[in-house]
């Protein structure tokens, strides 16, 4: 993209942003102590300013408008004129966000979720302030922490619990905060924000997107006393922010009384229990090599420290179970079983009932009857549904679960033919719909989830640093 003087073009923005965020990630992480004093000059550079529009008109949510009616996807010919009006008045320090357009999403189990929609203007500059705030705080957060963070994934958090649970970590305490988003303390959370900015101006800005308010779906507006609404850019920034306290907590445990093998091992001799972290956003798991009553202290030890931050543990939700139980975590299935054949027992991940269920009423959602739609245009729909849901969970004991999800496919697929021409018979739908007995019209074939290759995500162990702005030696 190309916005005409005196902006750079996307290549040269691209380049100039990804030198600045190395520099401040190395600073960062050659000072743990350092305050950045200088950063609001970033915030409106030209180049942060291409980035974060080219990002925010191409991610998914383009096509929401806030509360101005204005959705980035509409803007086509404006963009100089956007980007320049936020300069100014971001330079001027005269820049205001507007509050939030809410919107309730369903949930599993019939509840809702709140969901704040920004204007394209604010959308803008959180993304500005993340691509300044996000190398700095990098530096600090922890390999435990795998959700939202740049080079890491939801894999890894299951791949390290798969390894810890293998080796004798068998007790699990599943954590679930309730309105996570939603009850963030702006104080605490400011607080651990300004441990590393200094700059008054851009933790005025940060501040003004918490207290920027939320208009309701009944045209209400109320104030935002706490939380950081779920759906902006900068928000799961924020969130990991805020969270951070728990990962701090459980890591300097971890490396101060549990650093070596012979110290675990002494812990053990004592009866004290060894304990790891692994959180991904808001969900989180501890597993425990101990005694459930471990895990017990554990839970209300977590509580407490999230207090620190406003924040609490569902009641219902927050469980401890063993092992061999089982339990779902980012929507896979976590059991240690016998082997089949073989006396011995190993920890198997897998995708979670839920989870099939969820992937399933999405292709029944989109196979349904009364469509009268050339089979490629359903196609096209159910294919990106399929590939992205099996190759999220291709890193697991999958392919009985894959097989099953083709078979199901298959027959509403054919269901659907044949209800769009019920008086056509098999060798008709053959020669037309299923060459090989697979769904296919033209170019365009039914994905097939049996065909994707199963490859296990190899644990990593405790990776410090998987930015792209990794320190080296500035010259």
């Amino acid at each position: 993209m190309n916005i005409g003087e005196p902006w750079p073009d996307l290549d040269e923005a691209e380049a100039r942003v990804l030198g600045m965020q190395t520099k401040l990630h190395q600073w960062a992480t050659d000072d743990p102590k350092r305050r950045f004093d200088d950063l609001y000059n970033l915030v409106y550079d030209p180049a942060f300013l291409v980035v974060a529009w080219h990002r925010v008109r191409g991610n998914r949510g383009s096509r929401s408008a806030g509360v101005d009616g204005v959705a980035p996807r509409s803007v086509v010919f404006g963009a100089a004129e956007l980007l320049g009006g936020l300069r100014d008045d971001l330079k001027a320090r005269t820049f205001t966000p507007l509050p939030v357009r809410e919107r309730m999403i369903p949930k599993t189990g019939g509840k809702l979720r709140r969901l704040g929609i920004p204007t394209a203007r604010d959308r803008v500059v959180q993304a500005a302030l993340k691509l300044v705030l996000e190398p700095i705080f990098e530096a600090d957060f922890r390999p435990c922490s795998h959700g939202f963070r740049p080079g890491r994934r939801a894999q890894d958090a299951i791949a390290e619990i798969r390894h810890l649970t293998s080796v004798r970590y068998e007790w699990v305490l599943e954590g679930d905060i309730a309105a996570c988003f939603d009850e963030i303390d702006h104080t605490a959370l400011m607080d651990r924000v300004r441990r590393r900015v200094g700059d008054k101006r851009v933790s005025g800005l940060v501040k003004a997107f918490l207290k920027a308010g939320v208009l309701s779906e009944d045209g209400i507006e109320r104030g935002t006393d706490t939380g950081t609404p779920q759906g902006g850019i900068l928000s799961p920034l924020l969130a990991n922010i805020a969270l951070a306290v728990l990962d701090d907590h459980f890591a300097e445990v971890w490396e101060g009384e549990m650093a070596t093998t012979w110290e675990r091992k002494k812990r053990r001799n004592h009866g004290h229990p060894n304990y790891r972290l692994i959180r991904y956003a808001d969900d989180f798991v501890v597993v425990i090599h101990g005694e459930r009553a471990d895990a017990e202290a554990l839970r209300q030890e977590t509580a407490a420290v999230l207090a620190t931050v406003g924040l609490r543990l569902s009641e219902t939700k927050t469980t401890i179970v063993h092992v061999d139980e089982g339990f779902d975590f980012l929507g896979w299935r976590i059991q240690r079983h016998r082997k089949r054949g073989t006396a011995k027992h190993f920890v198997y991940t897998y995708p979670s009932k839920t989870s099939l269920g969820k992937v399933k009423a999405k292709v029944k959602a989109l196979s349904r009857q009364g469509r009268n739609e050339p089979l490629s245009e359903m196609l096209h729909r159910l294919n990106p549904v399929l590939r992205g849901w099996t190759n999220y969970f291709r890193h697991g004991v999958s392919k009985a679960t894959f097989g099953y999800l083709r078979a199901y496919v298959w027959a509403r697929v054919v269901n659907w033919l044949r209800h769009k021409h019920p008086r056509a018979n098999w060798k008709w739908l053959r020669r037309h719909y299923l060459p090989g007995w697979w769904p296919t019209e033209g170019d365009v074939s039914l994905f097939d989830p049996n065909a994707v290759p199963i490859t296990w995500a190899r644990y990593r162990g405790q990776i410090t640093d998987t930015t792209p702005w990794k320190p080296t030696a500035l010259t």
